[in-house]
């Protein structure tokens, strides 16, 4: 093909490479956006099976959008050729990172483990089994931050595109289920992440053969040897951690990425990782030198940073006075009372990476009817559809991402982002509901026909003491942001005129009555044009420590 060519609405640019399917480097013509376009074929779209598993893989990958995880845009048939639409990422795959010496030290690969982890736990909870874990379907971003890629050979629930006893994978990470082609559970997934663990700290793989047949004995009947991890510098925990995760019954692996990611958690929380010795990496003599500068870079950030704090912050070197005791846990406000959220670190996200948020307050509750109605009353505001009078303790809804920003103004406030949200949901200790990890519906409004009150179910109040974070209704975030395809179609069928990319969209977070209790997991999101007004959203405000006169 040459380039640049058009393909639809797509200008493609560069080939980056493929097979089956070839990717380009393109620009979106009708908003100006760089992605990549991956199409299939003219030869493979002749064959049914290989054009039905890439339509598969969109279908499936439309539908999961996570933080480690890379985002579908869109996907269609153009020139009658499949084609997926991805974001644009910029850096190389897993192993080209391992094959130059680049994939950095322990912490940094337990950082990547830890994501990679989090990625396939959301894919498992979506009812996805991947089925080709490998270094080459992990994406390492220029940034660092690693993606999950290809769901090629994905399996859904209810969906199977290969008949029983046929192999699919990459045959050095493929479990022993699937060699025999039988009993394929997510636990697969498990045991392909263990091996990909095993080469990511020792720098080998774990199984070789020189023939296929030779191959898949060694997958079938060949343990790891611990000795060759322990001689690699690993902390015994994540020794154990592989050891499991490889076992080659499934019932003797570790039985699922929610585990694998805690394990990880208390492994990272040791000083060093854990790590007896550095791991030994396949690197270049440079990488020492870079990771040198890195760690110099971050001791001078640390210095900034203090510095900095002492020039906007402190102004002076000056201990505080016995009056500066810091600000009130609670404060009495206009349109709701409110908690403090301190200032510090808190586990954010899916991947719970660590990020510090200075100190800001959080209302107790969703905004309320009744104060809804002082605030229309007071900014002669109109007010929403369908508005309750009768139900003064009840959520306002049917409140737009506008109506929402105002009335925080109003009472002196701000809506929160994204990251004061989830943290004053969930705490510092990144639990995945307000009240901690176990999964007690009775502690939130969720599978019901209408809210509650909006100082109901104080049980499943976050560790601040904030009421429905989790369930009730859903609430706005300050998060703007570019929509995938798929939200745009999706909210084109309910909306008059329909959404574009370039009008304002937020997140709303927590969930809503009329939702499971799993869609309101703290670090969980929907996209959300900001004009959208629905019974089941609502709103609370933040507001910033006032200073200390």
């Amino acid at each position: 093909m040459q380039l640049p060519a058009r393909f639809g609405k797509y200008e493609l640019q560069e080939f980056l490479g493929g097979g089956m399917s070839h990717v380009y480097r393109a620009v979106d013509t009708v908003i100006g956006r760089a992605v990549a376009v991956k199409i299939l074929t003219p030869d493979a779209a002749l064959d049914s099976e290989a054009k039905e598993r890439f339509l598969h893989e969109a279908r499936i990958s439309g539908a999961i959008q996570h933080d480690h995880i890379v985002t579908i845009h869109d996907y269609g048939e153009e020139q009658g050729l499949p084609y997926i639409v991805m974001e644009h990422l910029r850096g190389g795959d897993l192993r080209d990172a391992l094959r130059k010496g680049t994939a950095g030290d322990v912490m940094n690969r337990l950082r990547i483990a830890a994501e990679m982890a989090a990625a396939l736990e959301y894919v498992h909870s979506r009812g996805v089994i991947h089925r080709d874990i490998k270094p080459e379907n992990v994406f390492l971003e220029a940034s660092g931050r690693s993606k999950l890629m290809d769901f090629g050979i994905s399996k859904a629930a209810g969906f199977n595109l290969t008949k029983a006893g046929n192999t699919m994978g990459t045959p050095f990470y493929m479990s022993p289920e699937q060699v025999m082609g039988v009993n394929i559970t997510p636990l697969v997934d498990v045991y392909s992440y263990g091996i990909v663990l095993y080469e990511m700290f020792t720098g080998e793989r774990l199984v070789t053969g020189d023939s296929m047949e030779r191959l898949f004995y060694a997958i079938l009947h060949e343990n790891p040897n611990p000795s060759k991890l322990q001689n690699a510098g690993l902390p015994p925990a994540l020794c154990d951690l592989i050891v499991r995760c490889t076992a080659k019954k499934p019932e003797e692996r570790i039985q699922g990425f929610g585990q694998v990611r805690q394990a990880l958690a208390k492994i990272i929380a040791e000083p060093g990782g854990g790590a007896a010795a550095p791991v030994t990496p396949p690197a270049k003599a440079s990488s020492g030198s870079s990771m040198g500068l890195i760690a110099a870079a971050v001791v001078g950030l640390v210095v900034i940073g203090g510095a900095l704090y002492m020039f906007l912050g402190g102004k002076s070197a000056t201990p505080p006075t016995p009056k500066s005791s810091g600000p009130a846990a609670t404060l009495a406000a206009k349109g709701g009372n409110m908690a403090l959220v301190p200032a510090g670190e808190f586990l954010f996200g899916s991947s719970r990476s660590p990020v510090k948020l200075p100190a800001f307050y959080m209302d107790n509750t969703e905004v309320s009817n009744k104060a809804y109605r002082e605030f229309a009353s007071a900014a002669s505001h109109a007010l929403p559809d369908g508005f309750a009078a009768e139900a003064p303790t009840l959520p306002v809804t049917n409140i737009g991402y506008p109506d929402a920003k105002e009335f925080c103004a109003w009472a002196g406030k701000r809506l929160p982002d994204e990251r004061e949200w989830e943290k004053a949901a969930r705490g510092a200790d990144g639990r995945n509901y307000p009240w901690g990890n176990n999964e007690t519906a009775a502690n939130a409004n969720v599978g019901n026909k209408g809210p509650a009150p909006v100082e109901s179910f104080e049980s499943g109040a976050s560790p601040y003491k904030l009421l429905n974070m989790t369930g009730n209704v859903w609430e706005w975030v300050d998060h703007p942001h570019t929509p995938s395809a798929q939200a745009i179609a999706s909210f084109g069928k309910l909306m008059k005129p329909a959404p574009t990319a370039s009008e304002p969209w937020h997140y709303i977070k927590g969930g809503a009555f009329d939702r499971t209790l799993a869609e309101g997991v703290t670090y969980e999101w929907s996209s959300v044009p900001g004009r959208f007004t629905s019974p089941t959203i609502g709103f609370r405000c933040a507001m910033d420590v006032p200073e200390a006169k």
